[in-house]
């Protein structure tokens, strides 16, 4: 036990390693960063959502270079083919002469996929990631093709330009575990990018986690505590989300349709992520506020009155957060 628990000990370290590293390339976005890793702790995958110029791309980058995982980058674009990103099969012939087809893994064969721009490439090319986010593999000819672990897609999209863009679907919204919306640096931050990114000498990110360390930081996250008053609480929150009779009247007034079952599976398996990642191995109130808005906030349908009113779902959300408290601390 004590041998575990030394070891547990020593991967907590090395996510602060971690973030020190990304941090020599991504000036603040603390927020952001903790967000990106709970998702890879937790074994789902994430949506980044921000303007132009922020450092979507970089980040994930850079996330990708601070591990010894495969990384590959997809440039989504209007013609990009589901094909282009699962694979193909071309016709070989062997050393008897005779001919068969082989296939050629795509893009999606990597540890850590960067989808950029996601919104950018039409919805035939979108579900195609469906079967490899949700089921981990992808299916080709008849033959399944199991991707290797970890597996972690990370999507960018730019929330302001709506030409050209093909918005995701609810069902494959449904499929990022974390909805992530990247804010605009503080000014000291912003101030120390223009110091740091604007000279000759790039910094150097060198790797910190293993393929295995990570598979073991995900079998760690699972075991941490969640109490049962924490469970009731996650329970209620998403419920209250669909409209019903007990349901807040920010509920009912705004919201088409609540989030599913998955939200608080999400809920749970992130809190549980967040509280290792803080040192703990035990779920705490805290955990589950940090992480509503990001779980929630792609699962929850606005309906028209809200959208004319100029409400968003984190509104929503902070509403549930007041009303629907925790029985226990």
């Amino acid at each position: 036990m004590l041998n575990t628990t030394t070891y547990v000990q020593e991967l907590q370290q090395k996510l602060t390693l971690l973030k020190k590293e990304i941090g020599k390339a991504v000036i603040g976005q603390e927020d952001t960063v903790e967000q990106l890793l709970i998702a890879l702790l937790a074994s789902g995958h994430a949506l980044l959502e921000g303007v132009p110029g922020l450092g979507k791309t970089l980040l994930i980058r850079s996330v990708a270079q601070a591990l010894h995982l495969k990384f590959r980058r997809i440039q989504f674009t209007p013609d990009l083919m589901p094909s282009d990103i699962v694979g193909t099969s071309i016709l070989q012939e062997d050393e008897s002469g005779q001919r068969k087809f082989k296939f050629i893994p795509g893009p999606l064969f990597a540890n850590i996929i960067l989808a950029d721009e996601i919104n950018r490439t039409p919805p035939k090319t979108q579900a195609a990631l469906l079967e490899a986010m949700q089921e981990k593999s992808v299916t080709y000819s008849g033959k399944t093709y199991k991707m290797q672990a970890p597996y972690f897609i990370l999507a960018t999209q730019n929330p302001l330009e709506q030409a050209g863009t093909f918005p995701l679907p609810e069902a494959q919204l449904d499929r990022f575990l974390l909805y992530i919306q990247m804010e605009y640096p503080e000014s000291a931050d912003e101030l120390e990018v223009l110091r740091q990114t604007t000279g000759s000498k790039q910094a150097a990110i060198e790797p910190v986690l293993s393929q295995q360390e990570v598979l073991d930081l995900q079998h760690w996250a699972r075991e941490v505590t969640v109490h049962d008053d924490l469970l009731s609480w996650i329970n209620r929150l998403v419920r209250a989300t669909r409209s019903g009779s007990d349901s807040p009247q920010e509920v009912k007034d705004w919201v088409q349709w609540g989030a599913g079952t998955r939200a608080g599976q999400a809920l749970v398996v992130c809190a549980k992520a967040r509280a290792l990642i803080k040192g703990r191995y035990a779920v705490t109130p805290e955990d589950i506020e940090a992480l509503a808005k990001p779980v929630l906030r792609h699962r929850i349908l606005l309906n028209f009155k809200a959208e004319a009113d100029g409400v968003s779902p984190d509104r929503v959300i902070e509403a549930l957060l007041s009303k629907v408290r925790p029985t226990k601390a």
